[in-house]
């Protein structure tokens, strides 16, 4: 039904409004390789197919924001970018980690009369004063939301550092969450069964490394006959 779903999101067509020669780009980031960019490219399908656009080209990378913009596949883009073009990305905060940086794209994108969609926030920004200064107030509170979340946990790791507790997990002590949490009686059904351990990664959606780790750790190996 997804599958379906996303299907026909594709075959949005372009409504009247948009210059007939304009692109529209999808962009996604992820900070690291452990996340997913699915859920964005979804959300970025959904939000075009409400409005009846078409991406014409996806940009993603897998790189952290606080790199040279000019070293990302993002300033890139907006090299090439022209005017009517349109950008759609999940929420501002996928342009940068700064408060100056996601600025300064917004003002190079504006200036270049490219428009830029935020399927979050329902953000549609151009080049006009009411877009500039919606930009600038997001911008401005999510600054100082990071900075308000890095101070407490710098305070807080002080405070226990300072009253000598051990900072981190101890050693040798096992997580007590994983990906694998709570499947135990699933894992020991498919070690009845002797289901190899490189078919029980793939129904488990890890790695051999991790089942084989996950079943000596919690001692669920089949006992010898």
């Amino acid at each position: 039904m997804l599958v379906t779903i996303r299907a026909r999101m594709r075959r949005a067509i372009k409504p009247a409004g948009v210059a007939k020669f304009s692109m529209i780009y999808g962009y996604i980031r992820v900070s690291t390789d452990r996340q997913t960019t699915e859920n964005q490219r979804y959300e970025i399908l959904k939000y075009a197919h409400e409005r009846q656009l078409s991406v014409d080209r996806w940009i993603e990378e897998t790189i952290s924001a606080t790199k040279k913009l000019t070293d990302r596949k993002l300033g890139t883009l907006i090299e090439r970018m022209r005017e009517e073009d349109i950008l759609i990305v999940t929420e501002l905060s996928r342009l940068g980690r700064s408060l100056l940086e996601v600025m300064s794209i917004l003002h190079t994108l504006m200036e270049k009369d490219v428009k830029v969609f935020t399927t979050k926030e329902r953000y549609e920004l151009g080049n006009n004063i009411s877009s500039k200064v919606l930009a600038f107030a997001f911008s401005l509170s999510a600054e100082i939301e990071r900075s308000m979340i890095s101070s407490r946990t710098k305070e807080a790791l002080a405070r226990k550092k300072s009253e000598g507790k051990r900072l981190g997990r101890p050693k040798g002590k096992l997580s007590s969450v994983t990906k694998l949490s709570g499947k135990d009686d699933l894992i020991r059904e498919y070690l009845e069964k002797n289901i190899p351990q490189s078919i029980m990664a793939r129904l488990l959606g890890v790695s051999r490394l991790t089942i084989r780790h996950y079943i000596r750790t919690r001692k669920l190996e089949k006992p010898a006959s």
